[in-house]
């Protein structure tokens, strides 16, 4: 006797799994410009490194009489692979069966990605391409979001996930319901421009809750997302999305427990880029490209800029120095004059609230004029988004430098110094509790208006407070650390790097503040 019936039986169910929804349903995929979910894990992870988890999960199919009448592969895929040689949980929804709409082993397996990812202690990729629930089906078997079976509420785990591990999403297709949920319970979220839709509801919802009828791409396409904020960056195909999630992924540590990783350097430390010298125009209203500012102080080529779109004033983005992963804030002065926006502030406290859990230093050019004013600003919250980046910053306990690139004015400012920063200053910076221009305006309005020759009299005291600003007084009375040669920016930061090594290792482990979406 032995089990080789059995046996034969799980090869049969295994392959049978492998076949997903069908051939038709698969060549259909390809007319639509999208992988199946295999193709992607195979594209996303090193060759030959998937282990797959319920390669035989199924759920059965009953006639009227309750016999069983076939297995429908379950239409999430979930295992581990590895990233350039580090291990990863990776998972997503097979379109190919149900449209991606989770069936009662797929919603199962989905599920157990957070855990598998929590219990490796390894990051989590998410491949989504699906919807939520559906009414068809519903009852024996299918499952549900609040299926008693589980005894603690089943979006804990990916609530614990989002403090405890990398957790990156896609989207590759249409999203929506609970997979767009997911989606944005991400440290990283990508969609791609042309294939990928997000969605609370689709069209055939809003049409009969609301009365209003658009499509797919109307509703929550890239040109949608791309400002809303909901996904971090966008892909023009699903190889350039895996593509940059690989690449945030090589910034971060596997946990929270590991440091951030630093590799080796083959850009000299020592290197001073004569650009930076003229790079800030004398007139103070005149732009520059801070972008270019950092792309001349990192590591070459290692610039990975998030949330471009969004909140568009303030630069968040992944980079290295010196090969420590670092993560660098910045002000874009093309955009409200590097203004803080509701919009931006959000972006900032997020961004930052993600460098401090990871143990990721980071490094800031200053270019701040503050917060965003006018009855705009107003109606959209500004002060209170960014009280909160201030908070983020001033809480932060991962180390901090901060470069005065420019201007530095108002609370706003405040948000680009975390605790016990190391600042350096460049001699075309420019300080105060409000832009000379504003400050003389409000605090000499009957002075000018009095004047015979209001403008002259206004640019009078507009340089004369100038003067006081000089960035050799901060440097005298030690207001900065140092007053630097815009040159020496980038030995003087990998000097840092060098010496917060040891600080960086004692930060490892969860912080006092869970990450918010």
């Amino acid at each position: 006797m032995s089990w080789e019936p059995e046996v034969e039986e799980l090869k049969r169910r295994r392959q049978h799994a492998r076949q997903q929804g069908g051939e038709s349903a698969v060549q259909k995929q390809h007319s639509r410009g999208r992988l199946t979910i295999r193709e992607r894990i195979s594209c996303l992870l090193d060759s030959g490194s998937f282990r797959e988890s319920g390669r035989s999960t199924a759920t059965p199919e009953y006639d009227e009489d309750g016999q069983l009448q076939g297995l429908v592969p379950a239409n999430y895929i979930v295992g581990r692979g590895k990233i350039d040689g580090r291990d990863i949980v990776v998972g997503g929804e097979d379109f190919t069966l149900k449209g991606g709409s989770p069936n009662a082993a797929g919603l199962r397996k989905s599920v157990y990605a957070e855990h598998l990812a929590m219990q490796q202690r390894t990051p989590l990729v998410r491949l989504l391409e699906g919807g939520g629930g559906s009414v068809k089906g519903s009852g024996k078997n299918t499952g549900t979001v609040g299926d008693p079976v589980y005894k603690v509420p089943r979006f804990k785990i990916i609530a614990d996930a989002m403090g405890c591990i990398p957790v990156v999403s896609a989207a590759l297709g249409a999203v929506a319901g609970f997979p767009a949920g997911r989606l944005v319970a991400s440290h990283f979220s990508v969609m791609t421009r042309e294939t990928a839709q997000i969605l609370i509801g689709g069209p055939a919802l809003v049409e009969r809750a609301l009365g209003i009828k658009l499509s797919k791409d109307e509703l929550g396409g890239a040109q949608v997302h791309a400002y809303s904020g909901v996904v971090d960056n966008i892909a023009e195909s699903e190889e350039d999305a895996i593509k940059q999630i690989r690449q945030f992924l090589s910034y971060l540590p596997s946990n929270v427990w590991e440091a951030a990783p630093r590799l080796i350097c083959t850009d000299p430390v020592d290197r001073m880029e004569e650009e930076l010298l003229h790079i800030v125009p004398r007139d103070a209203n005149s732009p520059f490209s801070m972008r270019q500012v950092i792309r001349l102080v990192v590591d070459k080529e290692s610039f990975f800029e998030v949330n471009a779109n969004y909140g568009p004033s303030q630069i968040c983005g992944l980079a290295r120095m010196s090969g420590q992963a670092i993560g660098v804030l910045a002000n874009d002065c093309t955009v409200y004059a590097g203004a803080m926006t509701a919009e931006a502030a959000q972006k900032y406290r997020r961004f930052i609230e993600m460098c401090d859990m990871f143990h990721i230093p980071i490094v800031n050019f200053v270019d701040q004029p503050g917060f965003m004013i006018g009855p705009a600003a107003e109606r959209s919250g500004t002060i209170r988004y960014g009280m909160a980046a201030v908070a983020a910053a001033v809480q932060a306990s991962v180390p901090w430098a901060s470069i005065q690139v420019h201007k530095g004015f108002g609370v706003a400012t405040a948000a680009h110094y975390g605790q016990d920063a190391y600042i350096l200053s460049w001699p075309s910076v420019e300080t105060g509790a409000l832009p000379v221009e504003g400050g003389v305006a409000v605090a000499y309005r009957r002075e000018i208006a009095a004047s015979e020759n209001p403008d002259a009299t206004r640019k009078a005291l507009e340089d004369k407070i100038r003067q006081t600003r000089s960035p050799f007084a901060q440097a005298e009375s030690f207001s900065v650390h140092e007053l630097i040669d815009p040159r020496e920016t980038r030995p003087a930061l990998c000097d840092w790097i060098d010496s917060i090594q040891t600080r960086l290792k004692t930060l490892l482990g969860p912080v006092s503040f869970p990450f918010r979406p």
